[in-house]
């Protein structure tokens, strides 16, 4: 393995063959004898082969079908180039450039690696060398055909968040897999799981995947007598490519992992974070969030005035209009009847109370009647996905992308918007229309690149405005969305209950700030405030002003809390001790800072009979000594790591509905006094201001 972090090495036999490694992870490809281009393995950071190709069909990290002609482990290739590229956030990529042999058409497959991630994400681009329009048919992203070893395989994914369907909720889903069997994941907005799977040996050797689209995918593993086979179709492909243009795919990534489910999200979104996603605003992220949909569109600036001035009291760092502000959605100007004053005022008088002010922007959507509509009425999309009753927009058509990067550049800049709360249902919307500017048979593909265009086009005209993921809750849960936002939203305002469903499953696959949670009007009590307090950004929709004084100063307390341990759990280790949530158990979920050696574990009694949990945590050092405290409970214990993972500790939940916060900070001996006295690393948790 190469002592730096990227190396690209070459084999005696020049440009045949390429080694990318780093002080973690490495793989290789060969453009063999046969002018074949195959995948060789994955070695870990000790050297040693984990993953391996099926011997009989190799793998290729190519596999797209042109008009006809396949590009796959058989299709034979010319090498023409190589080079080195800047990769996003600080990653190192190279870039191996292909003919077919009849020089057709040019592929260009590009490679990152990560400093310390034990990831590789790929992806492939392919010029048109001939003369004519051709059409990219089929593409298959994570194409990697594994030799089966004498072990057991078994297959890990997440659901999403909908209520169509018989309702999802991140339910996370395990399968042993069987000789034959293949499991299959229909991933992006409107799809059933996220866009991210593992896979373990007997041994707990595992792979990650994920890929970064937003548009409908269908991921398969397969078990057969001689290989594992992995594969990431990208759906209703018909794509067209003019002479001398290109056809990007979407990219995806592969890694190792060893251990449980938890080390196969922890790498996951240590990757993510590192090669992926935006950099959080601010040190305060994730925020404390006041939402107005408490309200539904039944808003006005007198009301929102007086749930100001009392978030901002309880410690809210971000007041957020939901839907209703706006004339009309797709007529996105304020209500003048409710902002007689101008939403611009009442933005400026939520800056005064020293809260940032967030919109709420449905981009892909549209009333009947309103301006756009009746001004363009071939702009509405051929499916509607009756989102509060509008039409849904063509955003695959080029006029309409456009329409809506100069609208929502205005509305940021002239409302002095903060955060955009963007939602909408299903956001890469099935849209045949014809006679507009794609192809109408490629929607698919056309809408996933129309999301980002607009996104990626706002967000470099308004540079600090932060962007948060909804689609109709979390039902766009992609690594293309990691990209794209800062925060996504898990469940939508499904209780107390569903929100700890939700942040269980989301946080294998997603950091811990792309679990937002929405807090309904439920009573305001520990078991409540407790299935929220923990993960991203917590946004109440409580009607602040009907609060009793004690359920305010409660309140208060809470959010004093939350704020003591958010950035210890955005940048943690997510380990899920209990099984998932559900009515009448008991559930816990800790995180595990190791910069700081601190873990938190929130425990929530969901109507079980027995009062009192016995609480082992995870990933503690065994000979370090922790002082444990409680939210609630008195107790000040000391115990070494060994003792806190095996004995545990003994969690006092009095109420059947009831939660409880756990505090474990590491101790170290003191320089100011006798030997062997000890003090916390950190006294408490560093506290955020208000």
């Amino acid at each position: 393995m190469a002592a730096s972090w990227l190396a690209v090495a070459a084999p005696a036999a020049p440009e045949s063959g390429w080694t990318l490694s780093n002080d973690r992870f490495a793989t290789r490809l060969e453009l063999g004898p046969d002018a074949r281009l195959r995948w060789l393995g994955f070695w870990d950071s000790k050297g040693k082969a984990i993953w391996s190709p099926d011997a009989e069909a190799g793998s290729s990290p190519i596999d797209v079908r042109i008009d006809n002609r396949f590009f796959n482990a058989q299709a034979q290739y010319r090498f023409v180039a190589s080079f080195e590229y800047a990769a996003r956030n600080g990653g190192a990529g190279r870039a191996l450039v292909f003919h077919d042999l009849a020089d057709e058409f040019e592929f260009e497959l590009r490679l990152e690696l990560y400093p310390g991630q034990p990831v590789l994400r790929q992806q492939l681009r392919a010029k048109n060398l001939r003369g004519v329009r051709v059409f990219v048919r089929a593409n298959d992203v994570l194409p990697y055909s594994i030799e089966v070893e004498d072990t057991s395989y078994s297959v890990f994914r997440v659901n999403q968040w909908s209520v169509l369907d018989g309702g999802r909720n991140f339910e996370p889903l395990t399968t042993q897999l069987q000789m034959g069997q293949r499991v299959r994941l229909q991933t992006g907005a409107g799809g059933f799981q996220c866009t991210w799977l593992a896979v373990r040996k007997g041994n707990g050797e595992g792979l990650i995947a994920g890929w970064e689209f937003d548009g409908r995918a269908d991921g398969l593993v397969t078990l057969t007598a001689s290989a594992l086979d992995l594969t990431v179709n990208i759906n209703s492909l018909v794509h067209p490519v003019e002479p001398g243009e290109w056809y990007v795919a979407p990219a995806a990534f592969i890694g190792l992992f060893s251990g449980d489910w938890d080390e196969a999200g922890y790498v996951t979104q240590r990757f993510a974070e590192a090669a992926l996603a935006p950099p959080v605003p601010d040190a305060k992220f994730p925020y404390m969030a006041w939402d107005s949909w408490g309200y539904e569109k039944n808003i006005d600036e007198t009301k929102l005035r007086a749930e100001a001035d009392l978030a901002a009291a309880a410690g809210a760092e971000l007041f957020i209009v939901d839907l209703g502000w706006a004339k009309a959605m797709g007529d996105w100007h304020e209500d003048p009847a409710k902002f007689p004053s101008g939403l611009r005022a009442f933005s400026d008088y939520v800056h005064a109370k020293g809260m940032k002010f967030g919109l709420h922007f449905v981009i892909s959507e549209a009333m009947a009647g309103s301006p756009v509509l009746r001004e363009h009425p071939e702009w509405a999309c051929s499916t509607s996905y009756n989102y509060h009753g509008a039409v849904s927009l063509a955003l695959q058509h080029k006029p309409v992308q456009d329409w809506l990067i100069e609208e929502g550049v205005r509305i940021i800049k002239e409302y002095n918007v903060d955060w955009v709360l963007q939602d909408g249902q299903t956001m890469v919307k099935e849209c045949r229309n014809a006679g507009l500017s794609y192809d109408p048979r490629d929607w698919n593909y056309m809408g996933d690149f129309a999301l980002s265009r607009i996104l990626e086009e706002i967000q470099a005209q308004t540079p600090g405005t932060v962007w948060e993921n909804c689609a109709n809750g979390g039902n766009m849960m992609t690594f293309r969305m990691v990209r794209n936002y800062v925060t996504s939203i898990t469940n939508d305002a499904s209780g107390s209950l569903g929100s700890r469903q939700g942040l269980y499953g989301a946080s294998f696959p997603f950091p811990p700030r792309y679990t937002d949670r929405y807090m309904p009007a439920v009573p305001m009590n520990d078991y409540n405030t407790r299935s929220f307090i923990f993960g991203g950004p917590w946004i109440l929709m409580n009607k602040l002003v009907d609060l009793q004084p004690e359920e305010f100063r409660f309140l208060q307390e809470e959010i004093g809390r939350y704020k003591e341990i958010r950035a210890s759990v955005r940048d943690a280790k997510i380990l899920h001790i209990s099984a998932r949530p559900l009515e009448g158990r008991t559930d816990v979920i800790q995180s595990y800072n190791g910069e700081r050696d601190e873990a938190i574990a929130v425990v929530v009694r969901d109507d079980s009979a027995a009062s009192r949990y016995t609480l082992r945590l995870r990933d503690l050092a065994r000979d370090h000594t922790y002082l444990v405290t409680f939210a609630d409970d008195p107790r000040t214990l000391t115990m070494t790591g060994a003792q806190l993972m095996e004995r545990g500790i003994s969690v006092n939940l009095p109420e059947r509905e009831s939660g409880e916060i756990v505090y474990v900070r590491r101790m170290v001996e003191r320089q100011d006094s006798a030997p062997g006295g000890l003090s916390t690393v950190h006294g408490n948790l560093r506290k955020q201001e208000n």
